[in-house]
């Protein structure tokens, strides 16, 4: 479909997303939202897809929130609308395996865009932040909560209080991201990473990123408790039983999904 604000396109069996707003520096307004949205919920649908990548420019991943479009509001302008709910955290509802390829800034509501991904791979030249307290308010999508989740709370306290940016290098140390590579690079490595994911069985990515997510969610013996349910639950579909066979007969594995 034709967008204003996003460009979707499929590549193979990976989906990809690329942010394009480009004079506002990709800024997330209200429309933004609600073509990823959209374009999030077709790859979910579409048996083609097997992992979604979402990237934007070379400069830019996303520079926050569009703060023209939010200043005047009252506090009961937000609260009934009840401001960056609806569609702002689709990304991380996704069942399909997500990762956000992040090239320059990933600000504000663009970090907490990048962190509702399964993995975040970023350029060297990325830079992350969450600087809503030089603006007079705090994160409102998630910022101080994956963010501590991920780095720990001095890292998360030090990004949200001084709203200072971390480089790619200090992400990487800190567990903000996964991998960092040259700014050329970055794509045609999000769309192989995501290109192997959606190579294996559909529903076996999908059952192990709930149970690395429930990490999150839970205490560790229960965590453990619903990854051992549904690392049983894996012996009750074809593709366990292709996967294991193929292993033993030494080929190459055949995925029904199944």
């Amino acid at each position: 479909m034709a967008y204003e604000n996003i460009i979707a396109e499929k590549k193979g069996a990976v989906g990809l997303v690329t942010l394009n707003r480009p004079q506002a520096l990709n800024a997330l307004c209200a429309a933004l939202i609600a073509e990823l949205e959209e374009a999030l919920d077709a790859f979910e649908a579409d048996d083609e897809i097997g992992a979604i990548v979402i990237t934007g420019s070379e400069k830019a991943f996303a520079a926050g929130a569009d703060i023209k479009e939010m200043k005047d509001k009252s506090y009961m302008d937000v609260y009934q609308q009840d401001f960056i709910t609806k569609g702002w955290g689709r990304l991380a509802t996704c069942r399909k395996p997500t990762i956000a390829a992040v090239s320059g800034f990933a600000l504000g509501g663009g970090c907490e865009l990048a962190m509702m991904a399964d993995m975040i791979i970023a350029a060297d030249s990325a830079k992350f932040g969450q600087p809503e307290i030089t603006i007079g308010t705090i994160p409102g999508s998630g910022g101080t909560q994956r963010l501590t989740r991920f780095t720990g709370k001095s890292m998360a306290m030090y990004m949200c209080l001084t709203g200072e940016f971390i480089d790619a290098e200090t992400a990487l140390r800190s567990g903000l991201v996964a991998k960092v590579l040259p700014a050329a690079e970055l794509l045609d490595e999000a769309l192989r990473i995501a290109a192997k994911v959606a190579g294996f069985s559909r529903p076996t990515t999908m059952m192990c990123k709930e149970a690395v997510n429930r990490a999150y969610e839970t205490t560790l013996a229960e965590g453990i408790l619903f990854e051992r349910r549904v690392f049983h639950s894996t012996f009750s579909t074809e593709d366990q039983k292709e996967g294991m066979s193929a292993f033993a007969e030494k080929r190459k594995p055949e995925w029904k999904n199944r």
